[in-house]
């Protein structure tokens, strides 16, 4: 009896100590990770806030085009999954340059013709098959999303860098329009993005055609040897196998649908009419990675749908030539020649150029016969045309620009409200997009002067969102629920003395222990109250489990322990950071949607099906 006291003292010394391990170890990864605390989700402990860039001169349009780029998760999953695709593949691939008839034979179809551009210099294309601007604006975006403990200022100079390196000229630090900026940097990004992904198909396409080379060699040799062991003639048999080999021979390359490419490249699609004839050639497609919408000058205020609508709706153009009503005006002329002619030669003549003619309006009107010497263009009639334009492939993260400019005499700012949604649904009924706004870029000041700054989402992407630190989390996978331990029903088993049937449950073995280790479950009791409770002050997820001292537990109870409440999600979503360089501070979904006049710049992503 008197080692009791001694045991229970040393128990619960055990238990502080333990209690005390577990606040000092758990504490710091809570405060980071877990929930929030305080009345409004904030924790006084800690200066909350994101990573600022310093403005040493007029950097402002480069620093709110930047912290916009952070706040968007796609794009930097692109960046990770782009540069990670580039370092474990074979170097020397990004370091031969693709031949321009190769790329001109691959890229016959329509929807990649608005790649095909001028021909580039031999310096730039090898900065883009190495991905220069792709790392260096991977290594920016990462560090302005850091979590820092306290304010924390970087400089953008070690991107501009990258830029002027990859360009080979300086950036001028001059007032610059964000705009511009933006528009140079994505598309440096998308040309990285195709000149990777041609270096790529290059690689696949020159290593299938020297492994055809080697079996026909192989082939031609074995062959040979055939010959002369038989003593037959060595010119069919050496012909006949490579003939097989390389028209048999298929090369499986990559596609540009299968592949998830640059998240803010989209494709839209301008399709005219004929009112007159009703001839619609073939559409015209041209990728964009930043979205234009004019501002009305006629109007103070306006709204972001109806921008769209403006630049989407059908437009109708007059004083066009139809190829098809240029076709028809011609052999209307070739027959009133025929009919007038009377030299055989000339008849023959006219006569095949009718039936030609005729062919291509039945065929194609676009394709003009050769050798057809046709009317001038001028004495063509003008036809009046509607022309349209819709977008045929939504970008994951749409960039929209908003043109405030008016050029009457001088340069001046338009200042007209426009209101902007925080849901943004665009496409039709069976193509039905929605986006999720993330990012604004807002503009203060006049057409010659200002200041840029910049709103973002409070939105942490993994790898720094975990709040179960110890669980398998798949950083960017779904992430599989945790399956609960099986519970087993209690198995009845035959009664007592007393005539009270006896559960199979553990704690029915507590009934046969002796009083010294009864004494030592109370014990072992106290300590789990103890770390339970301290558990309960750093997790606050799910209510301590308590062990029962009785003899039997119900099945109720064993259920309602089975039953933990997932963790809530972290209630951030209506919160924004408002960053002009170095200062940041929070700001509400209102104040956001209330800068109507300086709104500039939004950044919209799609959101996924469940989401």
């Amino acid at each position: 009896m008197p080692e009791k006291p001694l045991t229970v003292a040393a128990y619960a010394a055990g238990a502080s100590l333990a209690a005390a391990t577990l606040i000092y170890v758990f504490a710091p990864t809570y405060f980071l990770d877990g929930e929030p605390t305080g009345p409004a989700g904030s924790s006084s402990s800690r200066k909350k806030g994101v990573v600022g860039l310093v403005n040493p001169a007029n950097d402002c349009f480069i620093n709110s085009i930047l912290q916009a780029l952070a706040g968007l998760g796609d794009l930097r999953v692109y960046l990770i999954r782009e540069m990670h695709r580039r370092s474990v593949g074979d170097q020397t691939i990004y370091t031969i340059t693709v031949p321009e008839d190769w790329v001109e034979s691959n890229n016959r179809d329509k929807k990649d013709s608005a790649r095909v551009a001028a021909p580039v210099k031999k310096h730039l294309v090898a900065g883009q098959q190495k991905g220069l601007v792709t790392q260096g604006l991977k290594d920016m975006l990462d560090q302005l999303n850091e979590r820092p403990i306290y304010k924390k200022t970087i400089s953008a100079a070690p991107f501009v860098t990258v830029l002027e390196d990859a360009f080979r000229q300086n950036i001028s630090r001059q007032q610059h329009d964000a705009q511009e900026f933006l528009q140079i940097v994505v598309e440096r990004l998308c040309d990285e993005y195709h000149a990777g992904h041609r270096a790529r198909k290059y690689a696949l396409w020159k290593a299938d055609q020297d492994r055809v080379q080697h079996d026909e060699e192989e082939a031609s040799h074995a062959a040979k040897d055939t010959s002369h062991e038989l003593g037959h003639n060595t010119t069919n048999s050496a012909r006949g196998p490579p003939a097989v080999a390389a028209t048999g021979f298929i090369v499986s390359l990559p596609d540009d649908e299968e592949e998830d490419g640059f998240p803010l490249e989209g494709i839209t699609e301008s399709q005219i009419e004929c009112l007159t004839c009703g001839f619609k050639p073939r559409p015209s497609r041209s990728r964009f990675c930043t979205l234009t919408l004019s501002v009305p000058h006629d109007a103070s205020s306006t709204t972001l749908n109806a921008c769209f609508d403006a630049m989407f709706k059908i437009e109708h153009i007059d004083d066009y030539k139809c190829d098809k009503c240029r076709i028809v005006h011609a052999r209307q002329l070739f027959t009133a020649e025929l009919a007038k002619s009377t030299e055989q030669e000339a008849k023959t003549r006219l006569q095949d150029w009718l039936d030609r003619l005729q062919h291509a309006l039945e065929a194609d009107p676009e394709k003009l016969p050769e050798d057809i010497v046709l009317p001038d263009s001028k004495l063509a009639p003008s036809r009046r045309i509607a022309r349209h334009t819709r977008v045929t492939r939504f970008p994951k993260i749409l960039a929209i620009h908003l043109s405030r400019s008016i050029y009457a005499g001088q340069a001046l700012k338009n200042s007209a409200k426009v209101a902007f949604p925080e849901r943004l649904p665009l496409g039709g009924l069976l193509l039905r997009r929605n986006y999720k706004l993330l990012g604004v870029v807002a503009h203060k000041g006049g057409h010659q002067s200002g200041h840029y700054e910049s709103f973002r989402r409070q939105n942490v992407y993994p790898p720094y969102s975990n709040p179960t630190t110890f669980q398998p989390f798949g950083i960017y996978s779904k992430t599989a629920s945790p399956q609960s331990t099986p519970q087993l029903p209690p198995v009845a088993q035959p009664s007592s003395a007393d005539g009270t049937p006896r559960s199979a449950t553990p704690d029915s073995s507590r009934d046969k222990l002796s009083p010294n280790n009864k004494d030592k479950d109370t014990d072992s009791d106290s300590i789990r109250s103890i770390a339970a409770s301290a558990r309960s002050v750093i997790s606050k997820i799910s209510p301590s489990r308590r062990g029962s001292n009785s003899g039997g537990s119900s099945p109720s109870k064993d259920k309602d322990v089975t039953k933990i409440k997932p963790p809530k999600k972290r209630k951030v979503q209506d919160k924004w950071w408002r960053i002009s360089d170095d200062r940041i501070k929070e700001a509400s979904t209102r104040e956001l949607l209330g800068m109507q006049r300086e709104v500039y710049l939004l950044f919209y992503e799609m959101e996924r099906d469940g989401s």
